[in-house]
């Protein structure tokens, strides 16, 4: 079995735990039955020990396919990771819903998504990654009684990603500490006008508008505070020409959605300016979480 699982950016902006992503940036998972345990890691996080020792896809899959079968057999896992790790970029999302519908596929041959998204919840209890890593596209979650809700829209091929990876991690929990535990409430309406027109904005492909809509009050500015320079890849971003410039999640990576047209443009741009870290142009992922049999 053949898995493969996009990159995802989560908030947009405004859309704090709700909104997300898919990237055209995957990990590949090969897992083939074997006569005893084994597995390798290519690319990222290869030179990260723990990552063999103590590895979250392994754990997930297992808990999963023993609640399902009852038994305990023995695979060979072989990660081929391109998605960057404590990046911003849903890299524990795509571990965690690729974990998951491996179980799910060896048991049943097949994959059914909303079975799989609800039973990432178990492993992420916020859907703004994990439903756009199994879905693809952009999409809108909210979380009731335990279960997970979700719209999708596709995002057209005119649109393009400018991705800006830093080259030091931030850590989502480290983060989510120095966030106030209460807010103003012009601050919340703020960022629930900007949200809900966010979204509305994608269904309606009304592109020019994003710019404003993306802006924030609730989280952004706070952890970009923490890497100051992000501050400057935003400003540049959108004095370029970018249709909107966020955090991509928790950070550090910027993801800016622009025009096919001025993605080359505004990645140079960037590259010149930021020459320490990683600029990057990806398409958008309309299909999710892949598995080949």
């Amino acid at each position: 079995m053949t898995i493969h699982v996009p990159a995802t950016s989560a908030n947009l902006g405004p859309g704090f735990d709700t909104l997300g992503i898919a990237l055209n940036l995957h990990n590949k998972i090969v897992i083939k039955k074997s006569s005893f345990f084994s597995l390798s890691i290519k690319g990222e996080g290869s030179n990260i020990k723990r990552f063999k020792k103590s590895n979250l896809f392994v754990k997930i899959f297992y808990e999963v396919y023993e609640d399902i079968t009852k038994k305990r057999d023995d695979f060979r896992f072989e990660f081929y990771n391109n998605i960057p790790i404590s990046r911003g970029l849903g890299s524990s999302s795509a571990i965690i819903t690729s974990a998951v519908a491996a179980a799910y596929a060896f048991v049943e041959n097949s994959i059914d998504k909303e079975k799989i998204l609800n039973r990432s919840l178990c492993f992420e209890n916020h859907p703004d990654n994990i439903a756009p890593a199994v879905y693809g596209g952009f999409v809108v979650s909210l979380v009731e009684n335990d279960k997970v809700y979700t719209l999708k829209k596709e995002i057209p091929s005119f649109l393009k990603a400018v991705v800006v990876i830093p080259n030091r991690a931030m850590s989502t929990a480290k983060s989510r500490t120095t966030l106030p535990k209460e807010y103003p409430l012009k601050d919340v309406v703020y960022n629930l006008s900007r949200s809900s027109m966010l979204s509305a904005i994608f269904f309606d492909e009304k592109w020019d508008l994003l710019k404003v809509a993306s802006k924030d009050r609730l989280h952004q500015d706070i952890r970009m505070s923490n890497m100051q320079e992000l501050f400057t890849v935003q400003k540049i971003a959108l004095e370029a020409g970018a249709l909107s410039s966020t955090l991509s999640g928790s950070g550090s990576t910027f993801f800016n959605i622009v025009y096919e047209d001025d993605a080359k443009k505004i990645a140079n741009i960037l590259k010149t300016k930021f020459p320490y870290f990683r600029v990057e142009i990806f398409d958008f992922d309309n299909i999710g979480l892949k598995v080949k049999f």
